[in-house]
């Protein structure tokens, strides 16, 4: 009788079986073998097995070109990789990985197969990133010897390994594949089984959210894929996400999500079924929410969503003078960019004393700017003398543009566009700042509600590139038309959206991060396996946990209440543990502690 595999230490997995050579299989392919790992690749197609063969020859010939690989570890690794079209040759090998369609009745056929074909003590993985890892155990001869080993594409090239355990995983085996994922270069998290993990569990019901955006019309795809890189620092907007990942993967995905969930924000969009029911998957079919050159490129052509180039808008109103409102962080760094762009600014704060110390914050950016070499103290020198601190409203009375970046507070900012409307002359824009309130009702709170529109800046304003412009139903053509031409002019990228909570980037971000805080309620995983999921596997420059303390914790408490109370869905409601930290006064770095503990300056 066989020794089970939970008594038995595992000997080093050196021979490793991938069955399925599609993209993933290959790259996992590759990654064992450059490591020095003997690679078995099955595939039933013996053109995919050909085809994995040429793309490893050609992805290893660059590395030598790049000066990653030596020509001998290169022909030591190709020799490594032999590919066959029977499952029948795994017999030898210490780890099988499965990266085969992700459907039940396809990788339970897989499992079976190789039940009567591995020895006793190997190790049978799975690369789904859909399916629960538990059903297919259980339905294997070794329940304990299954588990879950999801790589990110382009394997070779993502650090990220989710190893998943269901509860019949024996330790042994999770401690195996750890120590492998770790021998290859790769940073592996320990996950439980459910639908997505935690990389695809965040990042799909944020891909999903962007398709219901785009589907509504509520903002075009070249404008949310902006919004979302240069509003976070993403490598992808969302929509280019999903072609790339494939329309028909990612609603198999979220049907698997919502199965188990019953979220609404994991119930596919009702788009990503009609293209994939229309075969438009994204880049492998050469058309999903982009068009392209042809099927597996990625270069996007022009089709008929595509906006015209220099597209003429309404003729708009001349600005050459801007008031700007406030004397935060916010307020002085839209002054400095108005500034830079060659604009007079006139900054006006509750007090001369606040607007002086608004003025001196961006004289000490400016001198910054000189000493990393990125303009000339010149420059710098007639940049802050065309900035005018006041402390009175009055001094508003010639701008063409007046723009408010005072508190989150709706009284407040309301109160200011009155002050506006009273003192700005006749056909001056009108605009706020505001991240989640409604602009219309800034504009209701003047006589001239077609002038004013939202120029949501982001944070710090000197070098974030995005704006998101937001019209209201009462917004002028021309109004609109202005301001994105002021937009270009100080060298900023303006995005429309309606208005709406969130616009755009708040709106798809925020829901995000408070799944994040779900998991973390939930017990599913810790903060620092959540940061590092989402930095490694989908690109992300902060993770979830290291933002919000950023952002500060009541900052996101509040946009969560505002999201909510527009749309009015249970799965927007703010997740308690954030509600909790916010009340302990746990507000993130500024307060020293949030999700984490910092010291104190």
């Amino acid at each position: 009788m066989a020794t089970p595999l939970s008594d038995t230490p595992l000997s080093p997995l050196k021979t490793v079986a991938v069955v399925g050579l599609g993209t993933m299989g290959t790259g996992i392919a590759e990654v064992l073998a450059r490591a020095g790992r003997d690679v078995i690749g099955i595939d039933i197609s013996e053109a995919a097995a050909a085809q994995a063969v040429a793309t490893l020859e050609a992805s290893t010939a660059r590395a030598v070109r790049r000066e990653h690989l030596s020509e001998q570890e290169r022909t030591d690794a190709l020799a490594r990789f032999r590919t066959f079209t029977d499952l029948a040759a795994a017999a030898d090998a210490d780890l099988v990985i499965e990266v085969t369609p992700e459907s039940y009745d396809i990788k339970q056929q897989v499992f079976r197969a190789l039940d009567t074909i591995v020895r006793p003590q190997a190790i049978l993985a799975t690369g789904t990133n859909a399916l629960s890892v538990t059903r297919l155990a259980a339905d294997s001869a070794h329940p304990e010897r299954v588990l879950g080993l999801h790589f990110f594409n382009p394997a070779p090239a993502m650090k990220l390994v989710e190893v998943v355990s269901s509860v019949l995983t024996a330790p042994g085996a999770v401690t195996a594949v750890t120590d492998l994922a770790v021998e290859l270069g790769k940073e592996p998290v320990a996950v439980g089984d459910r639908p997505g993990f935690v990389a695809d569990g965040l990042l799909f019901g944020y891909l999903n959210q962007a398709a219901a955006m785009y589907e509504a019309k509520y903002a075009s795809r070249e404008d949310i894929d902006a919004a979302m890189k240069l509003g976070c620092g993403l490598p992808m907007g969302p929509l280019a996400l999903l072609d790339l990942i494939g329309v028909d993967t990612a609603r198999t995905v979220l049907e698997a999500m919502y199965s188990e969930s019953h979220d609404r924000l994991h119930a596919p969009a009702p788009i990503l079924k009609q293209l994939s029911e229309a075969g438009l998957t994204g880049r492998k079919s050469g058309r999903g929410f982009y068009s392209y050159e042809a099927p597996g490129s990625d270069a996007v052509v022009r089709d008929a969503l595509t906006p015209l180039e220099g597209a003429a808008l309404a003729a708009g109103r001349t600005v050459r003078s801007v008031g700007v409102a406030g004397s935060g962080t916010m307020a002085s760094g839209i002054a400095e960019v108005f500034a830079k762009a060659g604009y007079e600014v006139v900054l006006a704060a509750r007090t001369e004393e606040k607007a002086q110390t608004a003025k001196a914050r961006i004289g000490k950016s400016l001198s910054r700017s000189v000493d990393k070499g990125r303009m000339t103290a010149e420059a710098a020198a007639r940049t802050l003398e065309l900035i005018t601190p006041t402390g009175s409203y009055d001094d508003f009375a010639e701008v063409d543009l007046a723009l408010e970046a005072v508190a989150e507070d709706l009284e407040i900012k309301q109160q200011l566009f009155g002050t506006f409307d009273k003192l700005c002359k006749p056909g001056a824009i009108l605009a706020t700042t505001t991240s989640s309130l409604p602009v219309v009702a800034c504009a209701r709170a003047t006589s001239r509600p077609q002038d004013v529109i939202g120029m949501h800046f982001f944070n710090p304003a000197p070098a974030m590139k995005l704006v998101e412009v937001v019209r209201t139903v009462l917004t002028a053509d021309d109004v609109h038309a202005t301001v994105r031409e002021v937009c270009t002019k100080i060298r900023k990228h303006p995005v429309d959206c309606g208005d709406r909570a969130g616009f755009i980037v708040n709106a798809l971000l925020f829901p995000y991060l408070n799944n994040a805080i779900k998991m973390v309620q939930e017990h599913y995983a810790s903060l620092d396996d959540i940061d590092a999921a989402m930095k490694l596997g989908g690109g992300y420059p902060m993770g979830p946990f290291e933002l919000l303390d950023v952002v500060g914790l009541d900052v996101s408490l509040a946009i969560e209440k505002v999201l909510h109370r527009e749309f009015r869905d249970p799965g927007l409601a703010p997740a308690p543990l954030l509600e909790h930290l916010v009340a302990a006064g746990c507000l993130g770095r500024k307060t020293g502690r949030g999700f984490r503990e910092y010291a104190r300056r």
